[in-house]
C-alpha cells in the first residue's frame, strides 16, 4: 500500500469544471449544479482504499449532515478498474447503499476530472467558498488505520464551518494522506510522484 499525501492544491483556486455520472442515479452531475451552494466538498474516494474504509461511516455522517445544511457534496472515482474492478461503477452502487452514502457517487472513467483536481490519495478533500474558490484541502482528521485516534472529521468540520460562516481558515492545512490514486498505464500525471 503505497502512502501518498495531497498535492495541496493552492489557496484561492477555482474549482475545475466537471461533468460526471452519478452511478446512483445514472444523471450527469457538473460543477454548475452546485452554483448556489454556500460551500461545495469535492471528495476523491474508492471502495477498496483501507484509508477510505476506515473513515467511511464518520463521512457518512458527515456528509448527511452538511448536505442537509445546503452544502453540495459529490465522491469520485478515479481509479483504473481494469486493475481495481472492485472500484467500478457496479461496486460503486453497493458501497453507496452500505456506506450511508447520500451524495452523488460519480465515476471519473477517463481520469480527467481527478488531473484538473491535482487529485493524489483516497481519501482527498477539497472544499470550495460559495464562490468556488478553493478553501480547504487537507485531510478529514488525525485518525488513520491503527493509530487508535476516533474518526471525528475534525478538520474537515472546522472548515466547513468557518466557510458557512465566512470566515477565514488558516492557511496551514495538514495534507490528506492514503492510498495512491491508480491511474491508468501511461495517465499518470506530472505533479504526482510515487512513493
Amino acid at each position: 500500500m503505497a502512502l501518498t499525501p495531497s498535492t495541496m492544491l493552492p489557496l484561492g483556486t477555482p474549482a475545475p469544471e466537471f461533468r460526471l455520472r452519478d452511478v446512483n442515479t445514472s444523471k450527469m452531475v457538473s460543477l454548475d449544479d452546485f452554483k448556489t451552494s454556500p460551500a461545495l466538498l469535492i471528495m476523491f474516494i474508492c471502495n477498496h482504499c483501507p484509508y477510505v474504509k476506515h473513515v467511511r461511516a464518520g463521512l457518512a455522517d458527515l456528509t448527511n449532515e452538511y448536505l442537509s445544511r445546503g452544502v453540495g457534496i459529490v465522491g469520485i472515482s478515479s481509479n483504473d478498474v481494469a486493475t481495481h474492478p472492485d472500484d467500478g461503477p457496479e461496486k460503486m452502487v453497493e458501497e453507496a447503499i452500505q456506506a450511508g452514502y447520500r451524495f452523488p457517487y460519480l465515476f471519473d472513467e477517463t481520469q480527467q476530472v481527478a488531473h484538473a483536481y491535482h487529485a493524489a490519495c483516497t481519501p482527498d478533500f477539497f472544499l470550495f467558498d460559495g464562490e468556488q474558490k478553493l478553501a480547504y484541502r487537507g485531510q478529514l482528521d488525525d485518525s488513520r488505520p491503527g493509530n487508535g485516534i476516533p474518526v471525528t472529521g475534525k478538520d474537515l468540520r472546522q472548515a466547513i464551518e468557518a466557510v458557512l460562516a465566512h470566515q477565514p481558515i488558516p492557511a496551514e492545512q495538514r495534507p490528506s494522506i492514503g492510498c495512491n490514486i491508480k491511474w491508468k498505464a501511461g495517465n499518470e500525471p506530472a505533479y504526482f510522484a510515487k512513493n
